[in-house]
Formats: structure tokens, sequence, C-alpha cells
């Protein structure tokens, strides 16, 4: 388990700019999801991330004394995901547009 001291940091070139604990790629919204929707201990959380326990605590801290920016970070990711989704679908009609070219025939 890590032994030195997290702060929450931001910065827009990591994660998306969410929140996260210094040093690693686990955000404040991830911290918070695993132990309140997930039902994970704090503990298991540290454990399973090599995190300190002060880790998880901060990050939850975080959470709690923030709650319009965490909502603000669950609807920018959620924009996000909507997009990547809309970028990633296909349609029957890509395939009926697609020259054959495009689509790869199985060997």
């Amino acid at each position: 388990m890590a032994q030195r001291t997290a702060r929450i940091v931001t910065d827009e070139a990591v994660m998306g700019g969410e929140p996260r604990i210094e040093g690693h790629r686990i955000s404040v919204r991830q911290v918070a999801d695993w132990v309140e929707k997930g039902d994970l201990s704090a503990k298991t959380v540290a454990d399973r991330y090599d995190l300190d326990i002060a880790d998880v605590y901060r990050a939850l801290t975080y959470y709690h004394e923030h709650p319009g920016e965490m909502a603000e970070v669950r609807r920018r990711r959620a924009e996000r995901e909507a997009r990547a989704r809309k970028r990633a679908a296909v349609t029957p009609e890509d395939f009926e547009n697609a020259s054959s070219s495009e689509i790869d025939e199985p060997e």
C-alpha cells in the first residue's frame, strides 16, 4: 500500500479534468461509485488500487464537499460517453452506403 499523502488534483490533460487522487488515474467519482454504489469498503478500494486508506477518505470527502462540481463532472462524462457511442454506432445504412472495399469480407 502507498505510504504517501495524496491530494485531490485536477488537470484538463488527465482524465478529462476530473478531480483525481494525485499520482494516480483514479478519480474522485470512481472512488465514490466504488464505495457508495458498488458496495466496496474503503479498505478494499485502498488495497485493490494500492492507495493509502486516507487517499480514499480524502476522495470521498472531496466528493461530498463539492456536490455541484461532481454533478458537473457526471454531466460532462455522460455527454462524452454519448458522443463516443454515437461515433462508434454502425447502422444498416452505413453498410448499404459503404463500398465493398470498406467492408471486411470473411476469408
